[in-house]
């Protein structure tokens, strides 16, 4: 089952946030330190209390989180370039690494692009990193395709 992430959920919340960092730290070592998380207890309880910044979680048959999606909601009003669309951008999506290959991220995304859609969205976007391919497969099997490409060149 997919629902709104409470303030119980967040020690299982920070728990799955290490193992994100942990993927991208054996990915990129020179960039992520690990094991760490990107936001502490204190900040979780903030974004889950903004409308702003919905938060989903999968739990299990017996009440065991096994993976989140952090949402943002995004707009620019007024650029001279860009259109004014809303889009939901997934800052984060993890699945327990037990739980993997079992349908819980799939769950997660069709609950976020359901939710999306109700609210008037015009797309969903989010940002994966090259070095983890299992990510870039998962996010291309959902139907999400290449928007921008960044770059870089280590010196």
């Amino acid at each position: 089952m997919v629902r709104p992430a409470r303030t119980t959920d967040i020690p299982k919340i920070l728990e799955l946030l290490v193992q994100v960092d942990m993927v991208h730290h054996k990915g990129r070592p020179d960039l992520f330190r690990g094991p760490a998380t990107k936001y502490n207890a204190e900040e979780l309880q903030a974004i889950l209390g903004n409308p702003k910044t919905p938060v989903f979680v999968f739990e299990d048959e017996s009440g065991v989180v096994l993976g989140h999606a952090f949402c943002m909601e995004k707009q620019v009003i007024g650029d001279s370039v860009l259109t004014d669309v809303k889009t939901l951008y997934i800052d984060d999506i993890c699945v327990d690494e037990k739980a993997r290959g079992k349908g819980v991220g799939t769950a997660l995304y069709t609950h976020v692009r359901e939710y999306a859609k109700a609210c008037g969205f015009y797309n969903i976007t989010l940002n994966t990193w090259t070095c983890n391919p299992g990510a870039c497969a998962f996010y291309e099997a959902m139907g999400l395709k290449p928007q921008k490409i960044s770059m870089e060149e280590i010196l």
